[in-house]
């Protein structure tokens, strides 16, 4: 980031990012093996690659391949979507940001490869979304992160310009995404990471957990 000066807008991916949604994912994978009598997943596993996806989350819980995945994934997410918000939390210290960037009338949004159908009825659950000036979610466009269209949507949504915002996220995809749209990027180390090392990402700062993103954005 160049500069003292708070950024025009904040953009965060949301699973991994902003918010914890593993507890409730992993519940779901767990479910899904009970019903087809498969062995208990490792719940740590499956949490590594949340912010990877549904697919991602299949593979690694249920050892399942590419056809069968396709078999199963409606399943999973039906599962899932009947119980999004029994353990999701905003992540620790994260409300704190929020209310500093409230405080400072700097905007922020949420930019996630989650569809709307579950993004947004997780959120409407969830009293922190009323302040949210921007959400994009998988389904809002032909492409998705890595590809910088989303958030140069999100920009629009809030009316601020990309080059004066900053995007934090837990996935090498986030990191790319905002670097395409000439944003300043966060790598996010408290997420899910998806078994990779934020520090070789390229992001312009790599934050171990939310609190510290008060003075990586210059707000302290």
């Amino acid at each position: 980031m160049s500069g003292p000066r708070p950024p025009a807008a904040v953009f965060f991916d949301l699973d991994g990012t902003l918010v914890d949604s593993a507890p409730d994912l992993v519940a779901a994978v767990k479910r899904l093996a009970l019903e087809l009598d498969l062995p208990e997943p490792d719940a740590r596993a499956v949490r590594s690659v949340v912010s990877a996806g549904g697919r991602a989350m299949l593979r690694v819980g249920l050892g399942a391949g590419e056809e069968r995945i396709d078999e199963l994934l409606p399943r999973f997410l039906e599962i899932y979507s009947g119980a999004m918000t029994v353990h999701t939390r905003l992540f620790d210290g994260m409300s704190g940001v929020l209310e500093r960037l409230r405080a400072e009338d700097i905007p922020w949004g949420i930019v996630t490869n989650k569809p709307g159908w579950l993004a947004r009825p997780m959120l409407a659950g969830m009293d922190f979304f009323a302040g949210c000036a921007a959400l994009v979610t998988g389904d809002c466009l032909p492409v998705r992160k890595p590809d910088p269209a989303p958030l140069h949507l999100a920009c629009e949504q809030a009316g601020v310009t990309a080059t004066r915002c900053v995007f934090v996220g837990d996935d090498l995809r986030d990191v790319q995404a905002g670097r395409g749209a000439r944003m300043a990027t966060i790598a996010a180390a408290w997420g899910y990471l998806d078994g990779g090392d934020p520090r070789a990402w390229g992001a312009d700062q790599v934050v171990a957990e939310p609190a510290g993103l008060v003075a990586a954005l210059g707000l302290s």
